[in-house]
């Protein structure tokens, strides 16, 4: 996986797939470093869940596992399997080592759904801290397994969970390109987009419900909107020269995007229809890659105006633009974290290209990763997670690294490589 240059401008083409989304193999995620100190939680079997396609348990211990602040406690050998707090023999699960129990159940209803119910204990002092009961379809339990998941991770760290989630990438398959959608766990991929061009640039929309991609299947860079619930795609940036760099304000309202109709690439926003666009820069040199504050005051951006690529930002009202990064010849991809404090970006160190992480009042940063080869910075939606790009023994696969650096995983498709990450937002009511 090559770098991407800034001034590179560019250039695909797409071809239109399907309305109907083609299933795909999961992700595999690999494990490559942990926290520092992990809450041992045990998760007994859920009562009854034996005749379920695939164990809830399972799936909320590997996602409380992947996290790397928990750690599992063996549950095997159990006489009895608990799914009421009466049932725990809490002394048995002290001389487990477990600090926290998760119990539940699972039971048929008469219209063919289920009702799953789990209970998060403190062993210590022998009380329940959590719990839920949701009725849900066959086709939904893995979602609720998810959600089990991030109430635990909730409930147990105070930072919303993210195992309900989706994230985006794009799967390069010899001259095929795929861009896909699945679950934060790499599970369930879909292709909703597929070209014989390269895809890039997907950004999620804050309902969750679209993506703005970049095509230039009429042979120019245009953005387009594409809808995950009806498959249908809007234009959204047809001028003329280059469109691209699409990314949302957090109302979903509008878009920045980054158009060379003027001269160089200068950014500019619009609404999501494509209409009122208004130009935010204004130099003679490239700005790019565009990305907006939590608040939707101030946009981040790349820009060379200094003689190299650094990180700017600037008002969304307008006005000049303040330079944030310093340290270094080429810092680039600069992404707001979801509390606003601070900012992830890559940047180049002698020849090897990182993700780092800048605080906005101390200013001070730190280096994340040391693969040498990572783009596509895109956080998690609580902040506690960053998705990257990267590149093992010549591939392209996605990983990810907590904020504090000590986190770490790898995700890989079985064949082909994956870029271009994008995080989506917590559907909240769901």
């Amino acid at each position: 996986m090559k770098h991407l240059d800034l001034a590179r401008l560019f250039v695909f083409a797409l071809l239109w797939l399907t309305l109907t989304p083609v299933a795909h193999s999961q992700l595999k995620i690999e494990i490559v470093g942990g926290g520092a100190s992990q809450v041992p939680i045990a998760i007994a079997p859920f009562r009854a869940e034996a005749a379920l396609p695939q164990k809830v348990t399972d799936i909320v211990a590997a996602d409380l596992g992947r996290s790397g602040l928990f750690r599992i406690v063996d549950s095997g050998g159990l006489t009895s399997i608990p799914a009421e707090p009466a049932d725990v023999q809490y002394p048995a699960w002290q001389a487990r080592g477990a600090d926290a129990l998760v119990i539940g159940s699972v039971s048929a209803l008469a219209n063919g759904n289920w009702d799953v119910r789990f209970r998060l204990l403190d062993v210590a002092k022998q009380a329940q801290l959590a719990g839920f009961a949701y009725q849900v379809t066959t086709a939904q339990l893995r979602g609720t397994a998810h959600k089990i998941a991030d109430a635990i991770y909730e409930k147990m760290t105070g930072d919303a969970g993210v195992f309900s989630t989706r994230i985006t990438y794009v799967v390069k398959n010899g001259t095929r390109y795929e861009l896909q959608v699945a679950d934060a766990d790499g599970y369930g991929a879909q292709t909703v987009l597929a070209s014989n061009e390269p895809i890039i640039s997907p950004s999620w929309a804050p309902d969750g419900t679209r993506l703005a991609y970049v095509s230039f299947e009429r042979k120019k860079p245009i953005v387009y909107i594409q809808s995950l619930v009806t498959g249908n795609r809007t234009v959204a940036a047809n001028f003329r020269g280059s469109n691209s760099a699409p990314a949302w304000t957090p109302d979903g309202k509008r878009l920045a995007v980054v158009l060379t109709k003027d001269g160089n690439s200068q950014i500019y926003l619009i609404n999501a229809d494509g209409s009122n666009a208004a130009r935010l820069t204004n130099t003679n040199t490239i700005d790019t890659e565009p990305n907006f504050s939590p608040d939707g005051q101030w946009v981040l951006f790349t820009s060379d105006r200094g003689g190299s690529p650094q990180v700017y930002r600037v008002p969304v009202t307008g006005g000049a633009p303040e330079r944030l990064t310093f340290d270094g010849s080429y810092n680039v991809t600069p992404r707001y974290a979801p509390d606003g404090r601070s900012f992830a970006f890559i940047q180049r160190a002698g020849g090897r290209f990182n993700v780092a992480l800048q605080d906005f009042a101390s200013k001070q940063m730190q280096s994340l990763t040391e693969n040498g080869v990572d783009e596509s910075p895109s956080f998690a939606p609580n902040g506690r997670i960053i998705l990257y790009a990267t590149e093992v023994r010549g591939r392209g696969i996605l990983a990810t690294v907590s904020i504090d650096g000590r986190v770490r995983q790898r995700f890989s498709a079985d064949v082909g490589d994956v870029r271009e990450p994008a995080w989506g937002p917590i559907l909240r009511g769901q």
